[in-house]
């Protein structure tokens, strides 16, 4: 398993940006994919973005498509998600994943590893 830290959550208001970040502690970290998930309270993680080792395939969930964006550094072993926009209903914490198999999963179960998580509060 690899080590992740999550940084840059915070309060924004409504239509405010912001950019998470999660390092990993491994240099393994250019092989696996990476994901972020988020989970606000009484609710189910679900799927928010995910990309691929390289960095050049990505994949949004629909509620963050054109807002959100992941990227990754595998020079800084870090995975980026900037988000614009930000609505009230993004409120959660976020969580960052990593997944050595190599397929861009949606599903929380299929990652072998999880950051701490990050709070992000957006209000009206």
């Amino acid at each position: 398993q690899v080590q992740l830290v999550e940084s840059g959550g915070g309060s924004v208001q409504a239509g405010g940006s912001l950019r998470l970040s999660c390092t990993a502690s491994e240099r393994t970290f250019s092989s696996y994919t990476m994901g972020w998930f988020r989970q606000a309270p009484g609710k189910e993680r679900e799927f928010v973005a995910v990309i691929n080792w390289s960095g050049r395939s990505t994949y949004h969930a629909d509620s963050v498509a054109g807002r959100f964006t992941i990227s990754r550094d595998n020079a800084k072993r870090t995975v980026y998600l900037q988000m614009n926009s930000l609505k009230p209903e993004d409120t959660a914490v976020y969580y960052c994943a990593a997944d050595h198999q190599g397929a861009m999963y949606v599903t929380p179960w299929e990652y072998d590893s999880w950051g701490q998580g990050t709070q992000v509060t957006v209000s009206s």
